[in-house]
């Protein structure tokens, strides 16, 4: 199975029930995105914050909202620490399958989840994917980390792909194709990322990542089109179509995501992997769409 969009994604979900997320300082934008989801009947939602905050933006969106979120619970907690301390009480005692980020630090967010005490860590490194669906492209593409690890070494690398093929996995793709992002394809001692690509595709052919098809070092144009990968003689079943594209660094993803966005006017949504539940995490100043999004790439993979 490959999800041509976020329509699809959402689609699948039909048959897999519902879950609920404990939202995070829940402000306007995660109440109206996680309104969508209940209505859907994909989400329900623990609110977690400052119980006159909360109670103020359900007031200021009821034109929106309307009743849907009246009967969520409330945890109060008056700071966005003690909140996300909170959120993670609440997976421990099986009240809640994901976590919603809404307007705090995602520092403080992520303190909580790796604290022992939490018991939120599995032992795997925690790393993002964002989700692109670009403009007449065939399919959704899958981003690496572009907001976790500054700068992977080989063995993390390892993990944030072996992440994101678990978590595509899990939403029911067969055998995800993972393309190496370099500026070349071929292998340069004076660029570490080509080497790693080079160690990354031995290591997939080996059987030491095992349930997908790795390769490269690749640019961009090659993966993206099978009509560059013919100009430059590269002969792959990824040109032209990966489900993943493993940055080399934070800084790489980071930038190659927001010019998708800004300048491709691509749609994108976020999730952080590895960790005990997957965690739906935008920016502060993500709108309603892109947190929705957020959600039921988080639901489809809890």
């Amino acid at each position: 199975m490959v999800f041509k969009d976020f329509e699809g994604l959402k689609a699948a979900l039909g048959t897999r029930g519902k879950k609920t997320a404990a939202v995070v300082c829940p402000d306007a934008s995660a109440l109206i995105a996680l309104a969508r989801c209940q209505r859907e009947g994909i989400l329900d939602g623990v609110l977690v914050g400052d119980q006159k905050s909360i109670q103020k933006n359900i007031e200021e969106q009821a034109g929106i909202l309307g009743d849907t979120l009246k009967d969520l619970p409330v945890i109060h907690a008056p700071d966005p620490l003690g909140a996300a301390y909170g959120a993670v009480e609440c997976i421990k005692r099986g009240e809640a399958d994901l976590l919603l980020k809404g307007k705090l630090e995602t520092s403080l967010l992520l303190k909580a989840v790796v604290d022992k005490k939490s018991e939120m860590r599995t032992g795997r490194l925690m790393s993002h994917l964002a989700f692109l669906k670009i403009p007449d492209h065939h399919k959704l593409i899958v981003l690496t980390d572009s907001g976790m690890v500054m700068h992977p070494t080989l063995d993390q690398k390892k993990q944030i792909l072996e992440n994101a093929v678990d978590a595509l996995r899990k939403m029911g793709y067969d055998r995800p194709k993972v393309g190496v992002l370099a500026a070349v394809e071929k292998v340069n001692p004076d660029m570490p990322e080509t080497l790693d690509a080079q160690e990354l595709t031995r290591m997939n052919r080996q059987g030491e990542i095992k349930g997908c098809l790795v390769e490269g070092p690749y640019s961009y144009d090659i993966l993206m089109s099978r009509e560059s990968a013919e100009k430059k003689g590269v002969e792959s079943e990824l040109a032209g179509d990966p489900d993943i594209l493993l940055a080399g660094d934070m800084t790489t993803g980071n930038i190659l995501g927001k010019a998708l966005v800004f300048s491709a006017k691509a749609e994108m949504a976020g999730i952080v992997v590895g960790a005990r539940v997957p965690i739906a995490l935008t920016s502060r100043g993500a709108t309603e769409a892109e947190k929705y999004l957020s959600l039921i790439l988080a639901r489809s993979c809890a």
